[in-house]
């Protein structure tokens, strides 16, 4: 198992970057898929971007491609998630999520380990 634990959050204005970092422990974090989620007030958890476990292969909804990045560093256990150019749309609780795998996931369901979650909020 995987304990997974989310960071840099925080309040910023329309137009702004934020970077996003999830600490992995317990288990190789080499091994699993991750992904970057959200979930705004009133409306559903949803896919925001996912990478596999070399970094090879990443994707990003349509949303927010070409201002989200995901990248992941294996040797400190953590995934990123650059977020440029952010819009007041983009105000969530952003997760983190891992699979042991070495494919790569969109789906919520595919996921079994999350993080607590960490507050975004992009002001107009």
């Amino acid at each position: 198992q995987v304990q997974l634990v989310e960071s840099g959050g925080g309040l910023v204005q329309a137009g702004g970057s934020l970077r996003l970092s999830c600490a992995a422990s317990g288990r190789t974090f080499s091994n699993y898929a991750m992904g970057w989620f959200r979930q705004a007030p009133g409306k559903e958890r949803e896919f925001v971007c996912a990478i596999n476990y070399r970094g090879s292969i990443t994707n990003c909804a349509d949303s927010v491609k070409g201002r989200f990045t995901i990248s992941r560093d294996n040797a400190k256990s953590t995934v990123y998630l650059q977020m440029n150019s952010l819009k007041p749309e983009d105000t969530a609780v952003y997760y983190c999520a891992g699979k042991l795998s070495t494919g790569i996931y969109y789906s919520i369901n595919q996921y079994p380990y999350w993080g607590q979650g960490t507050q975004v909020t992009v002001s107009s």
